[in-house]
């Protein structure tokens, strides 16, 4: 898109249509605090292990990635890996599967995802449907509206249509294998590169259940809060206030805050930050007591990488049925 209101007010008649900008990629710039100017990527490594948390002492490489998405046309139909077959036969891409979530931000009339196959395709028949060039008609279509959430497990066949924006949470990973890209060629006139064989090798046939979130209420004072999914690669929950909200780190684990609408402040120890809209903040898991103060109603996506074992006992505590946990929950 050529422009990103209202994420980013200022990016208006861009000179050429972005389609993604990535939050959390290790090569973007911390903007404030005591690794500004560095990348997260460096900075993950640098800071103190109390800050990523007591289950991230031994940094590793930085495990999620958030971005946000503007297709200005179908994107291509494609699928990732699994970790099991990520670690086999991507090492040189970090070997590491592509399990995400979609969280609609704005779309337009008639807006749609294709996601997951529908019952009875077999391996025999996608390929025909692929060179018959008929592959939409196997799939799920999924008309959507803002505020929708969906979970993409690895190994889902998947596209976004036009005329949405998206929040994508997932493992952090940039393993496509692409099947069909509806003809498309480059500025050389060359089509891209193609993965039909890994995409057949990987790719799930069936679908065990439905890939749309019902979000789930979470207890709170102070704020309209949701949890929209969740999985041993991330957390995520839709907060929505308009006052004060206090809140609390928890030693475990780092969390990041996206602010999809709104302005205001963090308070912490004594001194204010300021946020707004686009913003993507990372909260260290030593940051004890701080508290948000909106100056106008805030939207947020909180997103944290959870102890599934840990996380079952908290919702259970907070009263949510193992009903509704299951809804949410994906293993």
């Amino acid at each position: 898109m050529r422009s990103l209101v209202p994420l980013f007010p200022e990016k208006t008649n861009l000179p050429e249509p972005i389609g993604e900008v990535w939050l959390t990629g290790i090569d973007c710039r911390i903007a404030t605090g005591p690794f500004a100017g560095r990348t997260l990527g460096e900075a993950w490594r640098q800071m103190p292990a109390e800050w990523r948390g007591t289950r991230f002492a031994e940094p590793g490489d930085f495990p999620i990635l958030i971005k946000f998405i503007f297709p200005n046309d179908k994107l291509s139909i494609q699928v990732h890996p699994d970790d099991a077959y990520a670690a086999a036969h991507e090492q040189a891409a970090g070997g590491r599967g592509k399990t995400e979530m979609w969280h609609i931000l704005s779309a337009e009339p008639g807006a749609f995802l294709l996601v997951g196959l529908k019952p009875g395709v077999t391996k025999e028949s996608f390929l025909k449907a692929l060179k018959n060039q008929t592959l939409e008609d196997l799939f799920q279509r999924h008309a959507v509206q803002a505020g929708d959430t969906y979970f993409v497990p690895a190994r889902t066949p998947h596209t976004i249509g036009p005329g949405v924006m998206i929040c994508e949470i997932q493992e952090y990973s940039d393993i496509t294998y692409r099947v069909y890209d509806y003809g498309r060629v480059d500025a050389q006139g060359k089509p891209r590169d193609l993965h039909i064989t890994k995409a057949m090798d990987v790719m799930n046939l069936r679908n065990s259940r439905s890939l749309q979130v019902k979000r789930q209420p979470l207890p709170s004072h102070e704020a309209f809060k949701f949890l929209l999914a969740a999985c041993r690669y991330f957390a995520a929950e839709r907060w929505e206030f308009g006052w004060n909200v206090p809140c609390q780190s928890n030693p475990a684990q780092f969390e990041i805050l996206v602010f999809l609408s709104g302005s205001g402040a963090f308070w912490s120890q004594g001194s204010e930050q300021n946020y707004q809209c686009g913003e993507c903040w990372f909260l260290p898991a030593s940051m004890g007591i701080f508290e948000l103060k909106p100056k106008d109603n805030t939207t947020a996506l909180r997103t944290y990488i959870p102890d599934l074992k840990a996380f079952r006992r908290e919702l259970a505590q907070e009263g949510v049925s193992e009903k509704n946990q299951a809804s949410v929950l994906f293993e």
